[in-house]
């Protein structure tokens, strides 16, 4: 049996044929849906759908960056696309390919994604993921579960209050706003031992050290996983990080059991939208 997962990004749509969990195909193409109609964005996605269907295709799973009704497949308001606005994607496409067809937030997708990848012996309990990119998405997956709240909004601290603006302008690629540098660039410097721009990783630690501490109080994982762009930079933030989150966390024991890794790679959202 394959599934088809998708993940619907801002400027690029990734598509992957997965089978038994493995995934045996991957395809990316750019797309430009801020600047179509509805019927446009959904003719390009159905195309690119078409192009990597296969006789045994027996489902697809859809992740967009978007609040959904997960139960009827109704995207809302989703940011990158401003022509998807209660639009009903599972029955367009269940109709279109006469396949069922699961959508959710794209986070949610890769926080399945992430947790498939550990061995079966070594399943998190309570996994949090953390994707910091342009934003900051966020997953969870409750023994094997996903955790997506009433409204499958469940997760969204980026969006909370923080020092005049928000965790999100703090703790992903807009932090590097006004830097003189994007996060790339930045990167580059402070491994060549730039002083300002490993000051300016030291900073973000503390920031995510803050959004860590109210993913610990919010909901108490056994693991957290950090994954997009900025993630690739663990090793110029994760002291400060550490540090901020154990300055301010006081549950000692919930901190000596926690596990924090890493989890970047491109296969990790469409995988993970085949498992939704």
């Amino acid at each position: 049996m394959v599934t088809l997962g998708i993940d619907v990004g801002g400027t690029n749509l990734a598509l992957g044929q997965v089978r038994d969990g493995q995934l045996v195909r991957r395809v990316s193409t750019p797309w430009f849906p801020y600047e179509a109609n509805l019927q446009q964005t959904l003719d390009a996605l159905s195309d690119q759908i078409s192009s990597m269907l296969t006789p045994d295709t027996e489902k697809i799973g859809i992740g967009v960056p978007s609040v959904v009704d997960v139960k009827r497949g109704i995207v809302y308001d989703t940011v990158n696309i401003p022509s998807w606005t209660e639009v009903p994607l599972k029955e367009y496409l269940e109709e279109r390919f006469h396949l069922p067809v699961a959508v959710n937030n794209d986070a949610n997708c890769y926080a399945m994604g992430v947790y498939h990848g550990y061995p079966d012996d070594a399943k998190p309990e309570v996994l949090v993921v953390i994707t910091l990119g342009t934003g900051v998405g966020m997953g969870i997956v409750d023994r094997g579960r996903l955790f997506m709240g009433a409204n499958c909004g469940a997760g969204e601290l980026g969006s909370l209050p923080y020092r005049g603006t928000t965790l999100e302008s703090y703790c992903s690629k807009q932090f590097f706003a006004g830097t003189g540098w994007d996060s790339l660039s930045a990167s580059l410097a402070a491994r060549d031992g730039d002083p300002r721009a490993l000051a300016l990783f030291t900073d973000l630690g503390k920031r995510l050290g803050d959004l860590l501490c109210t993913v610990m109080f919010a909901y108490d994982p056994s693991h957290i996983s950090l994954g997009g762009g900025v993630a690739y930079n663990y090793p110029l933030f994760q002291q400060s990080m550490e540090a901020r989150l154990k300055r301010d966390f006081p549950y000692r024991k919930s901190l000596e059991r926690l596990k924090i890794d890493v989890c970047t790679g491109d296969d990790i959202p469409v995988i993970g939208a085949s498992l939704i």
